[in-house]
């Protein structure tokens, strides 16, 4: 995690104060102070900088981790140790740097008379809303031990599934990067060596795609720095917007609406809305609190807006199936389901069905795009090395010509 500094007002009392908080982003670390009863007015990362990039990522607890964390505790709760125990056992098995810092904080705040969901809570990067309100739940209903084991099994297929589609985005990645990188070798070093070959020659004129190239070659020799220092900056910029609500609004539209990866997330997203909402069911966890949980999971902003309008239906006395029928942004099985659900009285099962099913079409859709890419990647490769060969070989065989006609 990071460590924000940060100033802000006491919603009480109205005084200023300034502290540290860590957190895993700046808007993680505006929630804890938020919970904390202040209004934050500035927020800064100490030692901001490329240092802090890797502490960033030295300090990120891993899903494998967490996963073990569960089991484990779950475990040794049912059977029959004390909590405190059993997160001091759990401790000295844990691998994990990072993560036994936040336990020996959770046990610290347990010891000192807080519930473990409470304690948790206060580490959001590490345990989000779904891991702490299962975690109240089961502290409620004297189901902690299953609590952890159902958050262990949601982590699991939460991981699984988000492997499998950064997994299908690899390939492309790394072929236009190659890509990118033998185009910008042939402008820079094979191109110009077609120049030096022209120069003198009386009547020579380049083709366009030379020319054209060659003024590509010309800017990117001379201007280097600028060409280095733009492509920072709109990472830097993209990366920074990227974060923003209006930014997280494009993005998040672009990956629902873009082929062929709209289908794809589509479906991710209706799978991770079944299967949080499931687990959350399954332990207890109310209807609306339920659904105001999954719409911060979901990591997407206009899902997660559909979520909260149907919330507010459901508040007016519709039903979560009727709530959420004709809306653009789920796909019409999950209504369907929830209907069946409603009906019968297994709304828990129908989002497992719900889940599971759509879990196997994310399956299906990366194998259906991973077979459409590799022929555009083809294309797209072949049109490229086109380029590259006429704007080098066409100057020659100019050459050649004029020498036959002589």
């Amino acid at each position: 995690m990071l460590t924000y500094k940060y100033i802000a007002k006491d919603m009480t009392s109205g005084q200023k104060i300034k502290a540290q908080v860590q957190a895993d982003s700046e808007q993680e670390a505006a929630k804890l102070i938020h919970a904390q009863g202040f209004t934050p007015l500035n927020i800064t990362l100490e030692g901001a900088g490329v240092g802090s990039i890797f502490k960033r990522f030295g300090n990120h607890v891993k899903t494998k981790d967490k996963v073990l964390f569960s089991r484990q505790l779950s475990t040794l709760i049912n059977a029959g140790l004390p909590i405190i125990q059993s997160l001091r056992s759990v401790l000295s098995q844990t691998q994990s740097k990072p993560l036994k810092a936040v336990i020996n904080q959770v046990i610290t705040d347990v010891e000192g008379g807080s519930a473990l969901s409470v304690s948790l809570g206060r580490h959001p990067a590490v345990f989000n809303d779904v891991f702490t309100s299962l975690i109240a739940a089961g502290e409620v209903s004297g189901t902690l031990d299953a609590a952890l084991d159902r958050l262990a099994i949601q982590q699991e297929k939460d991981a699984e599934v988000i492997s499998k589609v950064r997994g299908a985005m690899i390939y492309p990645i790394i072929v236009v990067i190659v890509m990118m990188g033998v185009v910008g070798f042939m402008v820079v070093t094979v191109l110009p060596q077609v120049e030096i070959l022209y120069d003198g020659l009386p009547g020579s004129k380049l083709p366009f795609v030379t020319v054209a190239l060659l003024a590509l070659s010309h800017f990117v020799i001379k201007f280097w720095w600028l060409v280095l220092v733009s492509l920072v900056v709109f990472v830097l910029f993209t990366t920074r917007w990227a974060r923003t609500l209006a930014g997280k609004r494009v993005f998040d539209k672009l990956k629902m609406k873009s082929w062929p990866i709209g289908p794809l997330f589509m479906k991710l997203y209706m799978a991770r809305f079944a299967r949080t909402g499931t687990t959350l069911v399954s332990s207890g966890v109310p209807l609306i609190q339920m659904l105001e949980i999954t719409s911060d999971a979901i990591d997407n902003v206009h899902i997660a807006e559909s979520i909260k309008a149907a919330i507010e239906k459901v508040k007016g006395g519709k039903a979560l199936s009727t709530a959420l029928e004709n809306d653009p942004n789920f796909l019409e099985l999950v209504p369907n389901m929830l209907k069946i659900g409603e009906q019968s009285g297994s709304i828990e099962q129908m989002l497992a069905k719900t889940a599971d099913y759509y879990e196997k079409e994310v399956d299906n859709q990366i194998k259906a795009i991973s077979t459409i890419i590799e022929p555009v990647m083809m294309v797209l490769i072949g049109g490229m090395a086109f380029i590259i060969v006429a704007a080098v070989l066409l100057p020659i065989y100019g050459l050649a010509g004029q020498n036959i006609i002589k």
